[in-house]
């Protein structure tokens, strides 16, 4: 049998037991940068303060520059000096200017609709995304749903459980309004321990949808999918 008619059968068959990992590539469709590409910008911002160019290497300069890999954090820190700064600073790669409302940019596209109509049919609980923009929390909300979201660490322990929340959004790497993003290879190698102990549960209790997600950089979230020892409803 095709794969997505055992899919659909699946899920028609028992709402809620699917989880959707989101990927950058369902953003990136909505002309939102991923978050390596961000740190590249960044990185470009920083040598032209500083009259330089960095091009066509832009990590390479960086890392001839300070003598590490490229860390998003020193990079903001140099670049702003305040938290309010780099709110600012960062609300341009994920904010639509009215231009970008005109051409459908950084707006919840298609993709992110039909997840959002599926989980507010109740085929869908449980949402696990890579990326730092808020289109499918906005999409959830255009279609009805408000979910709960976990950005941080310290925000697991005063969730809903995920059984009693009509959905949960786990921003894995962080939300671009807080300034604690993982994004660095250091901060993607390895999650505090309330995080690993959530995805443990979602992959071990619920079946996986991934969708623009290469899994290339992610090695903590790869690792946690890896290191499931069941395979309840199967991965798609």
């Amino acid at each position: 049998m095709d794969p997505i008619l055992r899919l659909a059968v699946s899920m028609h068959s028992g709402k809620g037991i699917y989880a959707m990992l989101l990927g950058s590539g369902v953003s990136h469709s909505a002309a939102v940068p991923t978050g390596w590409e961000i740190v590249l910008d960044l990185i470009r911002k920083l040598a032209h303060l500083k009259g330089e160019s960095c091009d066509p290497d832009a990590e390479a300069w960086y890392r001839a520059l300070v003598g590490a890999e490229p860390d998003y954090s020193n990079i903001l820190d140099q670049l702003t000096p305040s938290s309010a700064d780099r709110s600012l600073l960062l609300r341009a790669y994920f904010e639509p200017t009215e231009e970008d409302r005109e051409q459908g940019r950084k707006m919840p596209s298609g993709a992110h609709r039909a997840i959002a109509a599926l989980v507010a049919k109740g085929y869908i609980r449980v949402i696990i995304t890579t990326n730092f923009d808020r289109l499918i929390e906005q999409a959830l909300t255009e279609a009805g749903v408000q979910p709960t979201v976990i950005s941080t660490a310290h925000a697991v322990h005063g969730a809903l459980p995920l059984t009693h929340s009509p959905c949960t959004v786990v921003k894995i790497h962080g939300d671009y309004l807080d300034s604690r993003l993982r994004n660095t290879r250091p901060e993607l190698s390895a999650y505090e321990k309330p995080l690993d102990d959530i995805l443990d549960r979602i992959f071990d209790e619920f079946g996986l949808l991934v969708c623009g997600w290469s899994g290339e950089w992610d090695v903590a979230l790869r690792a946690a999918v890896e290191r499931c020892a069941t395979d309840r409803f199967g991965t798609y």
